[in-house]
């Protein structure tokens, strides 16, 4: 029955607490830092989690105070029960913890998160002029600079999208120019001779594929459009100049298919770049094409028509001519053909459709290549053949650009007879689509010619043959063993074109130069006027404009001339006009983080702005730029073309003047224009990016006002006091004694620049004047009176325990007692403005003759010994014991420690050395290496040395620091992280000396330091 009663206790109550007593092995893996469930290898998630939260919470300040010790755990309820009214979602260090350690972070922004959350709320609650808001302020930004040297560049992660844009104008260029046919001839190689202007427009700047080329090669486009555009150009071109059956018409059709089929597989039909050129598509150019065949054909029917009347007068004045010669040379006899499908000759038969070598008209030449068509036999017994003749690429006109298939001839439009007593041999042409996979039998290879295209001697062009026509052959084709591997080979003309023409390409590429080097290639646009219902009279209002070498339209972002402002304001265009010859727009500004009121730890992204309520006219003038503004969700997957990186912001809230507060919105207003106005062209990534935040401008500058004024409050007297140390530094340095453990020369010791001779106390009090221009607020003044009054009362509290309360009391004071603690600041503040002027006047003439440490009966610190000389000045004693100095050559008296400076107190005697050891120092000044703060007790009071030792008391123990583990400990037992290497102080060495790592060097410099001190200790007998 009771166990029964216990567990159903248990249900109610719920499960335990998030606390270090409820789990002890929770409280182990805290201290380890490593989570019990997991094994003790770490994923770089967690690796890099533990490293920003051992950061965060290892971190001290200069004193060696830890300041994440506050934050470590919340304070209870009954301690500060207004602190969980305050704060919504009170959040502690070791919360933080035991959420990294049930792996409940999924990234690192989102652990970052909590930590700001955390430190938002130290803000929230405590005073500005706190200590507490300070540290806040101060590991939120060691928090921001881990994570930032943890992730490396913010902007690495960015795409460049201009060098993507180049790109894809690039590989779009490259695949329609290599693109081929089946037999692997590449279209774009018959477009090489097509002109590079158009007759009909000869003021037309000229254009080809090499043009383009140059361009995509010096970065001159920036939109797709633009290249598209020149591209469609050349093509359209070749159309327009050739006849609809020709080959140029042919491949310039095909590469305008091609083009605009990989333009649509790089952009992804606008998923990757979303441009105007995408608007034209295959259905518009079948229509362009339709078109322009419906013009071109008729007049191209009656052009065959023609062709076809005049090669018949040709081919009857021919025959006529024949038939005049034969009767010439053979009186009254007509001409008697016999006609037949064969003849033979020299032992060979020839028939109709043979192909065969016939002597070259020149010598040095090749024979030239015909077909047979006909063959007779004349009444004198002489035997004729008729064909057409085949040209090999060198017997053709061309552009040294082209490329041709090996063995390649081509069928000319030439025809004549010739005696078959002129054949040299025989030979085989073949079609284009069965050389490759047949040969004819009892052939050379070297006999053998594949024909693709006709050639036209009077048009100099070529054609592609769709239909072989040429008469059948007696020769026996056999199916080749393995298929031959189609070859296209340069023209003979290409090595001697490119000697040919490179004195006139340099000529025309320095030109050209500094058109396209300096400047991109812009689309055309044109101003855009636009009627307005409620517009001004005398005003003309535009939907896009050019002004000031700028285009702009509804909707853009510009930088506008700020006066004062470190960046230029942002404003966007809603409306623009112009009136009286000037242009103006109207639109709203968006401001920067730093024209924000907003706390300190408030984070923001790289380039965040926000969108205010101001709304103002500004003249077009004022426009220095243009930049872009995007919504969250657009800055995080697209960016405009023709914007740089540099000038893209994201806006995701707005900021209202009146009541200071930022508010998110869904996106920013969107706008509608006419078909007229030029769109931008939008490159999306791949995947969308996750910008990074960064702190507030304002942390900075907040945290050095902080420390100004605690070090103010800590140290009132500084000015006077470095004054003094500066005139002290020039006296006369101490004698020393002979040490008995030598420095070592094995570690070098850093240089110091021993103080000048001259005072400074005038020159010292000038440059801390600068400094101290904040002087303690009344929050300071009480923390100093009523700090002891809460130590007294709770002398086991730490030091961050008692600022806390410190805190607690000032917000629960009465706004009178308040106002009397500034009133009290401000006296002092005024009194110590009066002092310091006094100072000045003091310090700035002492008496002539008269050293400047003997005035103000101050004495240089002592000189750390074992570390520069073998001569040391003995240590009699610890706080309140003396030192013996010299001053003006007589021994002086000062105690270091007394209260209030008391002097007096005899030194004991030095060693039997020292006196000879005094005149060979007061020779040479020496040159300390760690300079003591001045023997001030005021100065005492806030040093580093109290802080450490009030919050060092325990009752379990005598002394302040474990001494005995310091002694003990050893090199090879001692492993640092590289965090703890980097706090080490190695500026106190010049370089490692003999030893490996300058931690090597430091653990000797301690050794060396603890012998001294035995030494120490054993001369003058300390017990």
């Amino acid at each position: 029955m009771l166990e029964k009663i216990l567990k159903d206790k248990i249900k109610e109550l719920g499960p335990l607490p998030d606390d270090d007593t409820a789990s002890p092995k929770l409280k182990l893996s805290r201290k380890s830092g490593i989570s019990p469930k997991k094994s003790k290898y770490l994923t770089p998630l967690q690796q890099k989690l533990n490293e920003l939260y051992e950061a965060v919470k290892n971190y001290t300040d200069v004193r060696g105070r830890r300041l994440s010790a506050i934050f470590l755990r919340l304070p209870s309820r009954s301690e500060l029960p207004d602190y969980y009214l305050t704060i919504k979602k009170p959040i502690d260090m070791e919360k933080v913890k035991s959420h990294m350690m049930s792996n409940k972070y999924q990234d690192v922004d989102s652990f970052v998160d909590e930590f700001v959350l955390m430190f938002n709320n130290a803000c929230t609650y405590n005073e500005p002029e706190s200590l507490i808001y300070k540290d806040a302020l101060v590991l939120h930004k060691v928090l921001l600079e881990t994570k930032r040297d943890l992730d490396g560049e913010d902007d690495a992660h960015i795409p460049n999208v201009k060098l993507l844009i180049q790109e894809l104008i690039h590989n779009l260029f490259v695949s329609v120019l290599s693109h081929q046919d089946d037999e692997g001839r590449c279209y774009s190689d018959s477009l090489a001779e097509i002109p590079a202007t158009d007759p009909s427009t000869p003021n037309k700047p000229p254009l080809t594929f090499e043009i383009i080329r140059r361009n995509i090669e010096t970065n001159r486009y920036r939109r797709l459009d633009v290249f598209q555009e020149h591209m469609f150009e050349v093509l359209e071109r070749a159309r327009r100049l050739n006849r609809t059956d020709s080959e140029i018409y042919e491949d310039a059709v095909e590469l305008q298919h091609f083009f605009i089929k990989i333009r649509d597989e790089l952009c992804k039909n606008g998923e990757i770049l979303l441009s105007p050129a995408l608007s034209f598509t295959l259905k518009h150019l079948q229509h362009d094409l339709e078109k322009e065949k419906k013009e071109k054909l008729p007049k191209e029917i009656e052009e065959d028509k023609q062709k076809r009347e005049e090669e018949k007068k040709e081919l009857s004045e021919s025959e006529k001519n024949m038939s005049d010669d034969h009767s010439g040379s053979h009186g009254t006899y007509g001409i008697q053909r016999t006609y037949s499908q064969d003849c033979s000759f020299k032992d060979n038969m020839y028939h109709v459709g043979d192909y065969v070598y016939v002597e070259p008209a020149e010598p040095n030449l090749l024979p030239h290549i015909v077909c047979i068509e006909r063959l007779w036999e004349d009444d004198t017994g002489e035997k004729w053949l008729y064909g057409c003749w085949f040209y090999r690429p060198n017997e053709t006109f061309h552009l040294a650009t082209r490329k041709f298939l090996e063995k390649e001839v081509f069928k000319s439009d030439y025809y004549n007879k010739i005696l078959v007593s002129k054949i040299l041999g025989k030979c085989v042409v073949m079609f284009v689509k069965e050389y490759f996979k047949i040969r004819p039998e009892g052939f050379r290879a070297e006999d053998v010619f594949v024909c693709e295209s006709r050639y036209s001697a009077k048009t100099k062009s070529f054609k592609k043959i769709k239909l072989w026509t040429m008469p059948l052959s007696a020769v026996k084709f056999v199916p080749r063993h393995t298929p031959l591997p189609v070859v296209r080979v340069a023209s003979v003309f290409a090595n001697s074109d490119k000697i040919e023409n490179k004195e006139s390409i340099e000529p025309m590429n320095e030109e050209t130069k500094g058109d396209e080097n300096n400047s991109i290639i812009d689309k055309d646009r044109e101003d855009v006027p636009v009627e307005i219902s409620n517009g001004e009279p005398g005003c003309q209002y535009y939907e896009q404009l050019h002004y000031n070498d700028l285009w702009l339209k509804i909707g853009d972002c510009v930088f506008i001339k700020s006066h004062g402002l470190v960046q230029p304001r942002v404003g966007r265009i809603e409306k623009m006009w112009v009136r009286g010859g000037a242009a103006y727009f109207f639109g709203p500004i968006f401001i920067h983080p730093e024209e924000t009121e907003h706390e300190p730890t408030k984070m923001f992204y790289k380039k965040e702005v926000f969108l205010s309520n101001v709304e103002e006219t500004c003249t077009m003038t004022c426009v220095i730029g243009k930049c872009s503004v995007l919504s969250f969700k657009d800055y995080l997957s697209c960016r405009p073309t023709e914007v740089n990186e540099n000038e893209v912001y994201i806006c995701e809230s707005r900021y209202n003047e009146t009541d200071k507060q930022m508010k998110r919105f869904k996106g920013l207003k969107r706008f509608s224009l006419s078909a007229k106005v030029l769109d931008d062209e939008v490159y999306y990534f791949r995947k969308p990016i996750v910008p990074h935040k960064e702190p507030s401008p304002l942390l900075d500058k907040k945290i050095q006002d902080l420390e100004m004024k605690f070090a103010e409050f800590e140290e009132p007297d500084e000015d006077h006091e470095e004054g003094v140390d500066e005139e002290a530094e020039t006296a006369e340095q101490p004698s020393v004694p002979q040490l008995q453990t030598p420095v070592p020369n094995e570690m070098e010791i850093a240089p110091y620049t021993p103080p000048q001779s001259t005072p400074k106390s005038v020159k010292g009090t000038k440059q801390k004047e600068g400094k101290r221009k904040t002087n303690p607020s009344g929050y300071i003044l009480f923390s100093s009176e009523m700090r002891a009054v809460i130590k007294a009362k709770h002398p086991d509290f730490s030091f961050g325990e008692l600022s806390r309360l410190v805190g607690t009391e000032w917000r629960n004071l009465e706004a009178v007692k308040k106002a009397e603690y500034e009133e009290r600041a401000a006296k002092q503040a005024e009194q110590q403005e009066r002092e310091r002027a006094a100072q000045q006047q003091q310090c700035a003439s002492p008496r002539a003759g008269t050293p400047v440490g003997a005035i103000m009966g101050v004495v240089p610190p002592p000189t750390p010994m074992g570390i520069l000389h073998q001569q040391m000045t003995p240590v009699t004693g610890v706080i309140g014991q003396s030192v013996t100095t010299m001053v003006g050559g007589s021994p002086t008296v000062t105690t270091t420690g007394a209260p209030y400076g008391q002097q007096g107190q005899q030194a004991p005697p030095p060693y039997p050395t020292q006196v000879a050891a005094q005149q060979a120092i007061q020779q040479q000044p020496s040159t300390p290496m760690f300079v003591a703060p001045p023997p001030k007790t005021q100065r005492l009071l806030h040093s580093e040395a109290y802080l450490r030792y009030i919050e060092g008391l325990r009752a379990d123990s005598n002394t302040v620091s474990k001494w005995d583990q310091s002694l003990s400990a050893r090199r090879q037992d001692v492993h640092l992280t590289k965090e703890q290497e980097s706090r080490l102080p190695s500026h106190w060495l010049k370089s490692k000396g003999a030893h490996t790592t300058m931690v090597d060097a430091l653990w000797r410099l301690r050794d060396i330091m603890l012998r001294d001190t035995l030494n120490i200790r054993h001369a003058y007998s300390l017990e």
